[in-house]
């Protein structure tokens, strides 16, 4: 028997997404891919036109996302 690495067994370094296409986008913020696309038509959600393919910054996203939030402290 031949000894040696096994390459099958060793998995692949995963590598973080920058940016996100429609579907992941819209899924990682829990909306529809239809809400998605009319915030993107509106400009209102950070995005990337490169072509005819629409990336989603992931980083923007997070920034954004923190940026809607309103509400959970308490009131004086």
């Amino acid at each position: 028997m031949k000894m040696g690495t096994d390459t099958a067994a060793t998995p692949a370094p995963t590598v973080p997404a920058l940016a996100l296409r429609a579907p992941e986008a819209a899924k990682a913020l829990g909306i529809s891919e239809r809400t998605l696309w009319a915030l993107t038509a509106a400009n209102e959600v950070p995005h990337v036109r490169l072509g005819r393919t629409v990336l989603y910054p992931t980083a923007d996203l997070t920034r954004w996302l923190t940026a809607q939030a309103t509400g959970g402290e308490a009131r004086k």
